[in-house]
């Protein structure tokens, strides 16, 4: 019986290392998108990179590559006017989307992406709503 007990403590604590270990490194990981699968990284309060350029027509994926859950949130205010509006989870407004969250719509969680095709030239505001008020925000800039 003592011996399970044991095996039981050493496998906990061995879970419990190697999960460190795999947050830890993801800390240092200074490009969680390198390659093809994302182009912005979310981590546990900020979107990697913060501000990100492309051309009027590309597509822009974003990949949750932390183990917090993220959103996507366009500011209504902070998008070109004749823009579309983007949000995780497909709402059609800032509005909505807050509404949304209190049942977890939206939501990315570990390794989700969610991308959206910018048509329109100019600058969009973002923001991740359950950690806006950790300032997570980011900003896409077309050309």
């Amino acid at each position: 019986m003592q011996r399970r007990a044991c095996l039981a403590a050493v496998g906990t604590a061995l879970s419990t290392t190697l999960a460190g270990c795999s947050s830890v490194l993801s800390a240092f990981d200074d490009d969680p998108c390198g390659g093809e699968d994302c182009h912005i990284g979310m981590n546990r309060t900020e979107f990697t990179p913060a501000v990100y350029e492309v051309s009027a027509g590309d597509t822009v994926v974003w990949k949750n590559t932390s183990e917090a859950d993220h959103t996507v949130t366009a500011y209504e205010s902070g998008i070109p006017d004749e823009a579309e509006y983007f949000a995780s989870g497909g709402y059609d407004s800032q509005a909505a989307a807050r509404e949304a969250w209190k049942d977890r719509g939206g939501r990315l969680g570990t390794r989700d992406t969610f991308e959206h095709t910018f048509e329109i030239p100019g600058t969009y505001e973002y923001f991740c709503i359950p950690h806006e008020n950790a300032e997570m925000i980011g900003e896409i800039v077309v050309e």
